[in-house]
């Protein structure tokens, strides 16, 4: 999946909490979430120091609640892939290792043909073989 894809992916199934996200479709989303974020963020930086509130802060304020359930449900999904719950994104809660296992978790591969989630996206040819 290119960037370009993977970002209108996101974008269009916002809501879609179900079924799988591949690395490639979380990690190219991850990307364009930080560099939508990178000026208005060294603007803000700016005017924090200065003691000021302006644009940087309400662009950047503005940019990550458009994202925000973009992103959530793209984790939702690629934790799908890895067939884990979505409710394994709490452990996030958990200083250091809730990240730490999160980031394994959405670099590892996702599982090889169907799961209880959904059909692979890679390989839909390959048939169920689960309960």
């Amino acid at each position: 999946m290119t960037f370009i894809e993977a970002v209108k992916s996101a974008l269009k199934n916002y809501v879609n909490f179900k079924g799988r996200a591949t690395r490639s479709e979380y990690w190219w989303f991850v990307l364009f979430q930080v560099v939508a974020l990178a000026i208005p963020y060294m603007l803000m930086l700016g005017e924090i120091s200065r003691g000021l509130m302006g644009l940087g802060t309400t662009l950047c304020v503005l940019i990550s609640l458009a994202l925000l359930l973009p992103g959530l449900g793209l984790s939702f999904r690629r934790l799908h892939d890895t067939e884990h719950s979505a409710w394994w994104l709490l452990i996030s809660l958990v200083p250091i290792v809730g990240g730490i296992l999160l980031l394994i978790w959405t670099i590892q591969k996702g599982t090889d043909g169907p799961n209880k989630y959904g059909e692979d996206r890679l390989r839909p040819d390959v048939a169920a073989t689960f309960e």
